[in-house]
């Protein structure tokens, strides 16, 4: 599993060997002197605020889902929410009848343009987001990075988004198909009118709605932490021990499907005001970038539930514990939360670790190595130090 350790001596060099990479969204590193010198006349407010939309605005389309969040928009502000969508054209081929019998007509106008802004998004606010600090900021790495002294290989960041191309592509096609089913009339749960199911249930489909996406979701990804299914499909995403932005679409196709269907499941299950639904969803795409973006985002203080970016950067650099997304307590709950006196490596599976007690020198070591690489200003408080500490103490022993 190839890592880099970049010194800051080596960031011009860096540039200059991947900046000729097209899948590796790197245009932005042969215009950093350009982005650089621009950026430094906006003021610090309006830098900050930019950073916050590109990432709010990645999250909504790297997995293509920006459709279906406008279609319920547009859906939402019509006369007749309910109605089926119409667009003049002159084709009426038997196709258009086939695909209107499923209440997909005019699909392959949604899937186009589907595709033609989620890649552009993907690659443009993407090749920004990279360069702002993977680029820019590559030499104060402590600053910003969960694991300041450990980068992806050139090779494993091209597999990330060319992997994760792939991934957008199926999400944008799904999408499309959601979307153009919506906007004809197709049968969801999903309403407009809050009279429909009254304001009481309205107000309790918001955290009913959270919670079921999350913990499924939670389900979900542990239960592709077994041994067969991380062997043959959740391996190819936990190649990237450092994870980046890109790395939340870089999964395997038949994963990336399932997932698809877990967070778009409430739609089809029970009654969801639109305003909950296409809320909720951005909240957890928008948190599904930031928890894989190696950045030591700390959740704020109206999140309670909602774990650090490190939570996450730990998931992957430990491999099987801290399955949990948006809400640290499942874990907690079913002893999969990572913890201090154990020792995890992709061969200790199902989330409970092991004992350092019961770890050869070797084991311990290795741990102590990857505990050492923590940004401690991932953290709050001390918890960093006294990890190492903790193990530290063990290994003099």
């Amino acid at each position: 599993m190839p890592t880099t350790k970049t010194k800051p001596s080596e960031q011009i060099m860096f540039k200059e060997n991947t900046a000729k990479d097209p899948m590796a969204v790197t245009w932005s590193e042969k215009y950093s002197d350009t982005l650089e010198k621009y950026w430094r006349c906006l003021p610090v407010s309006v830098g900050n605020a930019i950073v916050f939309i590109a990432v709010f605005v990645l999250g909504a389309t790297v997995r293509g889902e920006w459709i279906h969040i406008a279609v319920h928009f547009i859906k939402a502000f019509r006369d007749d929410p309910t109605g089926a969508f119409t667009l003049e054209s002159s084709t009426n081929s038997t196709n258009q009848g086939i695909l209107e019998s499923y209440n997909l007509r005019h699909w392959p106008y949604f899937w186009v343009i589907s595709l033609i802004v989620s890649y552009a998004f993907f690659f443009g606010i993407g090749g920004f987001l990279h360069w702002y600090y993977y680029v820019n900021r590559r030499d104060r790495a402590h600053e910003w990075k969960c694991q300041p002294e450990k980068w992806l290989s050139p090779e494993l960041e091209r597999h990330e988004v060319l992997l994760g191309s792939f991934s957008l592509l199926i999400g944008a096609t799904l999408s499309s198909l959601i979307s153009c089913y919506i906007m004809n009339g197709g049968e969801t749960y999903i309403y407009y009118d809050i009279a429909d199911y009254g304001w009481s249930w309205y107000f309790f489909s918001w955290p009913l709605t959270f919670v079921w996406q999350d913990y499924l979701t939670y389900w979900h990804h542990r239960m592709y932490h077994h041994p067969v299914l991380y062997r043959h499909f959740h391996k190819l995403h936990h190649k990237y021990k450092q994870p980046t932005a890109f790395s939340v679409t870089a999964i395997h196709p038949l994963e990336f499907v399932h997932m698809q269907g877990v967070l778009v499941s409430p739609m089809f299950l029970f009654p969801v005001h639109w305003t909950a639904f296409v809320t909720i969803l951005m909240y957890l795409y928008y948190h599904g970038i930031i928890d894989h973006s190696g950045i030591n985002f700390k959740a704020y203080w109206w999140q309670p539930w909602q774990p650090d970016c490190i939570f996450h950067d730990n998931h992957h650099q430990y491999f099987h514990v801290n399955f949990g997304f948006n809400c640290e307590l499942w874990d907690r709950i079913h002893g999969t939360y990572r913890q201090k006196d154990k020792v995890y490596n992709e061969e200790i599976f199902f989330g409970t670790g092991k004992d350092i007690a019961d770890c050869d020198e070797t084991e311990l070591a290795v741990d102590l190595e990857e505990r050492k690489s923590e940004n401690k200003l991932a953290y709050r408080g001390d918890d960093q130090q006294q990890q190492v500490l903790l193990l530290s103490n063990r290994v003099k022993k």
